[in-house]
């Protein structure tokens, strides 16, 4: 079994982090929450071969919505000044197409990054997060919409030019 954990890690820490990234925006929590999912796995049931990757996606959406939930995140001030550097892709079109899906709301980030990085459905992402497949595409189109009005208003002559 520790070697099986061995593989799901090496091949899905990324994705996990990036989630949880989305999520809070932090790459700190993001790796905690990332830990955290991981060791989950360690002690969670046998799963479906197959399956794994949507168990750790549903997981770390629970896992970084409690974190955002909890007393001590409301509580404590963002250090996203600081982080700024620390961020990935922050020096290439790709990186600003990055920053403004970073700014946009919760709801909307999680959705675009489940859909459009991850390559889940809209049916897939409802159930991971708990919401109608109507609303999941529903707020995909409000984000992209968000998404395209932020790019063109940094500057950007056109968003088609990210695909939007």
């Amino acid at each position: 079994m520790q070697q099986d954990i061995g593989t799901l890690f090496d091949k899905y820490q990324d994705s996990v982090f990036r989630l949880a990234l989305s999520y809070t925006r932090s790459v700190q929590d993001a790796e905690d929450i990332c830990q955290t999912v991981f060791l989950k796995l360690l002690h969670a049931p046998k799963l479906r071969p197959g399956s794994e990757k949507a168990w750790l996606m549903q997981v770390t959406a629970n896992e970084s919505r409690n974190l955002l939930r909890s007393f001590w995140r409301r509580k404590v001030g963002a250090l996203d000044e600081l982080l700024e550097d620390t961020l990935p892709l922050r020096t290439t079109k790709d990186g600003e197409l990055f920053a403004q899906v970073m700014a946009l709301e919760t709801k909307y980030r999680v959705v675009l990054y489940l859909y459009y990085y991850e390559g889940y459905s809209t049916a897939e992402i409802a159930r991971m997060i708990h919401l109608s497949k109507t609303a999941v595409t529903t707020r995909l189109q409000r984000a992209r919409n968000k998404l395209k009005t932020n790019l063109e208003g940094a500057g950007y002559e056109t968003a088609d030019q990210f695909g939007l």
